[in-house]
């Protein structure tokens, strides 16, 4: 029988094909499976899609040293921002899928197919979520100058002068959009959207006056409401974090089931060998556990995930629906 077979392949040129096929593609799997089991053998890149010292840099910066020991090789963040962070998500989409070049993103991520029609990559086919890496909720937060101390006033402002209130986002589809609007919708609440392309610009005029709300990153809001220049009026979570414990929540406030939190997660390029992915979800995940660690996020009122790859992959198509159903039904602009 053997013999046969073998006669019947060399005279069958298709059958010839298929056998060169299989041995090439077996091949494939024998190096790329060394590769991954090799994992890493030079320095990995951490691509950080946005500037210096906003959400995404600062736990990336914090998460390099403990993932360089981890992993034994250097880990080098660098920042490629633009776009609302799809420059950076591009760039890593197109890099080789070996390990050595990895995306650092947060929540606006799920959104990109609704604010950016003409993307050059896929976000759902040409990148692979390896892990969320911690979360926050959003603080809502006042100028001084706005009578109002808590979401009751708030609301009753808006609806006494439904023109007394602006808000500001860093763009049309940026989470801070999307849960203002969300808030509004449950609420009630009136307040026009004023975007701005950036945090810079936007918490310029927030500090300014010039508009009178926003929702903002507790790690960003940290500062500012420690030192008098912003009034913190409620966060987005279901409980209460430890640098805000003294400003209950929206669903505390009289909306229950409110429940949204910005998060930090990292994917790597569509195709990266599962070990590597594997390892990178194990390393990181034992990093956010780490007691130490955790306390310093808790800190700046952030909380570890660590979650599954898989787990993440979900948790993006579940807020792309949530969010695509809400500009829907708000009629909401992504320019």
């Amino acid at each position: 029988m053997t013999t046969t077979t073998i006669a019947t392949t060399q005279k069958n040129p298709r059958c010839q094909t298929t056998f060169k096929w299989s041995i090439a593609f077996t091949t494939m799997l024998a190096a790329t499976a060394a590769m991954a089991q090799s994992w890493p053998d030079k320095p990995v890149h951490l691509i950080v899609a946005f500037p210096p010292g906003g959400i995404v840099d600062t736990v990336a910066r914090q998460l390099q040293p403990k993932l360089q020991s981890a992993l034994g090789q250097p880990v080098i963040v660098e920042n490629r921002a633009g776009a609302g962070g799809t420059v950076g998500a591009a760039e890593v989409a197109r890099a080789t899928p070996d390990g050595y070049k990895l995306l650092m993103v947060f929540d606006s991520y799920a959104t990109y197919s609704l604010t950016y029609p003409k993307l050059t990559f896929n976000p759902t086919k040409d990148l692979t979520p390896v892990t969320q890496i911690a979360r926050n909720p959003l603080i809502l937060v006042v100028n001084p100058q706005v009578k109002a101390n808590n979401v009751k006033d708030l609301v009753a402002l808006s609806k006494a002068d439904p023109k007394a209130l602006n808000y500001a986002s860093v763009g049309a589809g940026s989470s801070n959009h999307l849960t203002a609007e969300l808030f509004k919708s449950v609420s009630g609440m009136q307040a026009m959207h004023v975007p701005y392309k950036g945090g810079g610009p936007a918490m310029q005029d927030l500090l300014g006056g010039q508009v009178q709300m926003m929702f903002l990153s507790a790690v960003l809001a940290q500062p500012h409401v420690q030192g008098g220049k912003l009034r913190a009026v409620a966060q987005t979570g279901v409980q209460r974090v430890s640098a805000f414990a003294s400003v209950p929540t929206v669903a505390e406030s009289g909306y229950p089931g409110f429940d949204v939190n910005s998060w930090v997660g990292l994917l790597a390029p569509a195709a990266t060998p599962k070990l590597v992915v594997e390892r990178l979800h194990k390393e990181i995940r034992a990093i956010v556990q780490d007691p130490a660690f955790s306390v310093r996020l808790q800190e700046q009122g952030l909380s570890g995930i660590g979650n599954t790859p898989e787990q993440f992959a979900k948790a993006l198509e579940a807020e792309n629906k949530q969010w695509t159903q809400l500009v829907r039904e708000r009629q909401l602009s992504m320019d």
